[in-house]
């Protein structure tokens, strides 16, 4: 957390989660559930250690709605998203993370550091570069694993449910079938897979994609839309960090302790909270009955059917955007 965040920011009551992509999303033809191609104009602002790339839609007076991606996906998850909240009166933020698109750091001097917290501290910062002061969370994979303030979150839509971690928890080994799950998380803590994933990044995304979204039948022109975001020239030391912090393989910022060690107590949830699950989705993930209890205020959970696997926001637009459109209504 930079220095400057205020005492009241400091006060962690409980936790949201999801990870923030900003990207400004310019006009939109087609306001229905047909697919969309591309997102308008990109925009650029300075917020906190970073220079964020997203696309915003929708009314600027809206009710704001941040939606997050994970690894190895971007912005174009919420490509059929996006309009649909937008025709609904949000607005709607996608900003591409740390790592991600034409996100950059302002300094050289600044850690490629892909702990979890720290993704939360780019979200705040970027609320408050664009005059947000509470916003629906909604994500998936890492954008459902970032813990926020709960005084600037009104709500939350998180894929697979409850994903806060810590590093104390990662020594603890899992039965043979849920480690064989976790593979590349093993194969980026040694040196070659550091060097494997520099040389062979999106053919390693695409077979992520495969395994987590099995039946997913996307287009060559689906993946290498998205696959340019990996060319950022972060990607690489910010995934490697970040799955090496997972094992307590790196060491996280100093400056981060704090927000690590109230997250490593896995705080309840407390605002309004919808989580879902696809019902073919491929990579590691815990069962709603694991997590349903994390969550104290108003809770749903949905399963999503039809052969939806990892990236849900894509592969079922409809279906999430509903959700965020109920998890805004039990907020009241």
């Amino acid at each position: 957390m930079t220095n400057d965040i205020d005492h009241d920011r400091r006060r962690f009551l409980g936790t949201a989660l999801g990870a923030l992509v900003a990207a400004e999303l310019g006009m939109i033809e087609s306001v229905s559930a047909q697919q969309t191609t591309s997102f308008g104009q990109l925009r650029q602002i300075d917020a906190g250690d970073l220079s964020v790339q997203y696309v915003e839609a929708g009314p600027a007076g809206g009710t704001p709605v941040v939606l997050l991606h994970g690894w190895p996906y971007d912005i174009y998850s919420f490509i059929d998203v996006v309009p649909l909240l937008a025709a609904a009166g949000y607005r709607v933020i996608a900003p591409f993370l740390r790592g991600y698109g034409g996100t950059r750091f302002r300094s050289e001097q600044t850690p490629r550091n892909g702990q979890q917290s720290v993704v939360a501290v780019d979200a705040v910062a970027l609320m408050d570069a664009l005059k947000i002061q509470r916003t629906i969370l909604a994500g998936f994979d890492w954008g459902a694993r970032t813990a926020l303030w709960p005084e600037r979150c009104k709500a939350l839509v998180s894929v697979s449910g409850y994903l806060i971690g810590n590093p104390a928890a990662g020594q603890t080994p899992l039965p043979p079938k849920a480690e064989l799950q976790w593979w590349y998380q093993f194969y980026f803590a040694t040196e070659r897979g550091h060097a494997g994933y520099a040389q062979n990044r999106k053919e390693f995304a695409r077979l992520i994609w495969q395994l987590a979204s099995p039946k997913w039948a996307f287009s060559d022109a689906t993946f290498d839309r998205s696959a340019t975001a990996l060319d950022n020239p972060d990607q690489v030391a910010i995934v490697i960090h970040n799955y090496r912090w997972r094992l307590g393989l790196a060491a996280g910022e100093p400056r981060y302790d704090d927000l690590e060690q109230r997250l490593a107590a896995a705080p309840m949830i407390t605002v309004p909270t919808i989580t879902m699950e696809g019902d073919a989705n491929g990579a590691p993930h815990p069962e709603p009955v694991v997590y349903a209890k994390k969550f104290s205020g108003k809770y749903a959970h949905r399963l999503i059917t039809g052969g939806i696997g990892h990236n849900l926001p894509q592969e079922a637009p409809r279906a999430f955007a509903d959700a965020i459109i109920e998890v805004d209504r039990l907020s009241g």
